[in-house]
């Protein structure tokens, strides 16, 4: 009888053992799946984007014939304009006439707003007024009519302030946009004999 409370006990403790290595082997089982699921998660995926940038092209250039155009770019080579009436044997009431055009260059990227200003001055010029128009054609003479940018009789030399107009660019890199003609009307006062000075105009392009 005692030897078989004994094995009744012994099989208690084996069954014990037993429950307690799978209820182990459960909880291993089941940290290992933990640690599975967290090894499952890290994926990982990547998106990657890029921008060029180029700056434009942006270029004025003039032109006294209305054809053949090309740069003046400082003030101290400056395009010289062709006067119908020689501008160096004046007299009082004498009015001469030169025409102007500039466009951008088919270079160019971007339209333009141009300001027109006073850019230098040397001799003499007083008593000299003009006009500056902007006509639909090239060209400039007495019965030459177009929008008004500086007023008849200003003071040659100066310019009023805002004198602007615009410039379209054309199609890059090919064809150059459409030019802008102008026509510089000038009228003699009562010169004084002898008296000689220029005036430089400047045409300042700015990109829109």
């Amino acid at each position: 009888m005692e030897q078989e409370i004994e094995n009744i006990s012994d099989s208690k403790a084996i069954r014990g053992r037993r429950s307690r290595q799978i209820k182990a082997i459960l909880a291993g089982g089941l940290v290992l799946g933990v640690g599975a699921a967290i090894t499952l998660a890290a994926w990982n995926d990547s998106e990657f984007a890029q921008g060029t940038f180029s700056a434009g092209t942006f270029n004025l250039v003039g032109s006294t014939d209305g054809t053949t155009f090309a740069e003046h770019a400082a003030v101290g080579t400056p395009a010289t304009l062709a006067f119908t009436v020689s501008p160096t044997q004046l007299s009082p009431g004498d009015i001469v006439y030169a025409p102007f055009a500039v466009e951008l260059d088919s270079s160019t990227t971007n339209d333009a707003v141009v300001t027109v200003s006073n850019a230098a001055t040397s001799g003499v010029i007083s008593n000299l007024s003009y006009e500056l128009i902007q006509p639909t054609a090239f060209g400039c003479a007495s019965g030459t009519t177009g929008t008004e940018l500086v007023a008849a009789g200003t003071a040659l030399g100066s310019v009023p302030a805002s004198t602007t107009f615009t410039l379209s660019k054309g199609t890059p890199p090919t064809t150059a946009g459409a030019p802008a003609f102008l026509c510089f009307k000038v009228t003699a006062g009562a010169l004084t004999q002898g008296q000689t000075g220029t005036a430089t105009i400047e045409f300042a392009a700015v990109s829109q």
